[in-house]
């Protein structure tokens, strides 16, 4: 799986600096009227998180290049706050863990060192704390001083990043990311059930999940699947608890949080769709991948259960939709393969907060250091790279969405609800650094194995959820006292099964 997340971020990179190149030379003409005539020779320094030998000529061919072809003028600096570079070739001993940097630390010293950088580039996740420590300039009065047109974009971009400056708009994105709850029509029409709509709760998706799951055995097709690609019933429970916003351990990294009512109903509900055979389960799965390779067959879609036909329901990202495409136009060359008839509408929500969704990612999030030397370039350079133009030149992407609605349309002219994509707010970035808890104590990871034996416990039926989650709870506090005491101590060996879970941060 490894090896197919490589290729597709490699034909992510080509495929858009192609795209690049193919419409350079109208998004120049398009955009020269604004350059600056100046012979003046300036420098417009741009702060991203992570720099080095592959990440920097990356980003100038995705945002810089063609800034600097219609201004000659201007001359990039990229500084990386982290430098991968530094880190793969260093030579350490085993012995003694890594020192994580601290990515929100490593951000604000380049934003408050001798040489600031004018633009910074940061994930939604940090901007609610630049704005609260007044890192970045207000972009309003610079909007409506240039009387800037932002009446087509998202309202959900806009509102999410204004959500996290308390109304005040302190960074602009030109693209985002997204995901939406895919569906089966045929699935729910055999089965006589009503598709999924917009904006769902939780447990409605799920109901109607147990509604349309029909057959035995290989001919099981399941209700529901967390995501694309089957996984076993305590990983769907962190995704489940996730996007409930629920959390495993207090922000010290000190307390478990999971023995509470919330955690008792993902835990039950998870375990029931497992053991109903709602969700597609791992003993399903082995035997479908036994079969495949008895038979030596070559299945192209890496056991995606909802494009085999075999997943009423599944959460799938903007990109998939490529994927969906491809399969339908290669239908005919593959085997005994019917092509699924889809469609798409929300990711379930919450009954608490029915307008927001946890799966929009603004990443490439662009705002001014208050600090900046040369504020007027990078407020010229944002507008550029959130322009009209620029959208228009980025709409052609299959795995991104365009902040501006006017150029936001089904790809490869499909028809879909493409409304499902950007009708939910983005879940409300959090003030505090969630991954520091695991950059501190590199082993607080291993308070979440015991959950994993005691969710089975759960599935077989020999403890209830709260039983087990009780259990978790002071298991997992033994863990963090231990490393609050000792961080540099030896591994748990209690309750893990020798099974390494990976952190999943909150």
């Amino acid at each position: 799986m490894n090896n197919k997340r490589m290729s597709g971020m490699r034909l992510r990179k080509f495929t858009l600096v192609s795209l690049t190149l193919a419409l350079l030379v109208g998004l120049l003409a398009a955009c020269s009227s604004g350059s600056d005539e100046s012979a003046e020779k300036r420098v417009l320094r741009i702060g991203v998180l992570y720099g080095g030998s592959d990440n920097e000529p990356y980003f100038r061919q995705q945002y810089t290049d063609m800034y600097e072809m219609s201004h000659p003028n201007i001359e990039f600096e990229i500084v990386g706050a982290i430098n991968y570079d530094e880190q793969r070739f260093e030579q350490t001993d085993s012995s003694k863990p890594i020192p994580q940097a601290d990515p929100y630390e490593k951000m604000k010293e380049m934003l408050n060192g001798q040489n600031p950088v004018d633009v910074i580039v940061l994930d939604y996740n940090m901007l609610r704390r630049f704005t609260q420590d007044n890192l970045l300039q207000p972009l309003d009065p610079l909007v409506a001083q240039d009387k800037f047109d932002l009446s087509d974009y998202v309202p959900t971009v806009i509102e999410g990043i204004k959500s996290a400056g308390d109304g005040t708009l302190y960074a602009l994105t030109p693209t985002f990311s997204s995901s939406a709850l895919f569906y089966n029509k045929k699935l729910f029409s055999d089965a006589g059930v009503t598709p999924p709509t917009d904006k769902m709760q939780w447990s409605e998706v799920l109901n109607v999940a147990r509604q349309v799951a029909k057959g035995e055995g290989e001919d099981r097709n399941f209700g529901f699947s967390f995501n694309r690609w089957a996984s076993d019933g305590f990983n769907n429970s962190q995704v489940y608890s996730q996007a409930l916003q629920l959390k495993m351990f207090d922000d010290k990294g000190e307390k478990m949080l999971v023995n509470s009512d919330q955690w008792e109903e993902v835990w039950s509900t998870v375990a029931s769709l497992e053991k109903d055979a709602i969700t597609p389960t791992q003993e399903f799965m082995n035997k479908l991948y036994e079969k495949q390779s008895a038979e030596g067959g070559n299945d192209p879609f890496y056991g995606d259960l909802f494009i085999k036909g075999k997943v009423a329901m599944t959460i799938g990202d903007y990109g998939y939709i490529n994927e969906l495409k491809k399969a339908s136009d290669n239908a005919s060359k593959i085997k005994d393969f019917e092509m699924v008839d889809w469609d798409v509408v929300t990711v379930p929500v919450s009954p608490t907060d029915p307008d927001v969704g946890g799966s929009i990612s603004l990443s490439q999030l662009m705002g001014i250091n208050s600090k900046a030397q040369n504020d007027k370039d990078a407020w010229d350079f944002i507008k550029y790279s959130n322009s009209k133009e620029w959208a228009k030149l980025k709409s052609r992407s299959l795995y991104e969405m365009v902040a501006r609605k006017e150029f936001l349309t089904p790809i490869g002219g499909m028809q879909y609800n493409i409304d499902a994509f950007t009708s939910l707010k983005p879940l409300p970035p959090s003030s505090t650094d969630s991954e520091k808890i695991y950059r501190d104590n590199p082993g607080v990871w291993e308070a979440q194995q015991p959950g994993y034996e005691l969710f089975q416990e759960v599935v077989k039926g020999t403890k209830t959820a709260r039983e087990a989650l009780a259990e978790w709870e002071t298991k997992g506090n033994a863990v963090l006292e231990r490393i609050k005491n000792n961080p540099t101590g030896g591994g748990v060996t209690d309750g893990g099964g020798g099974i390494e879970i990976m952190p999943v941060p909150r």
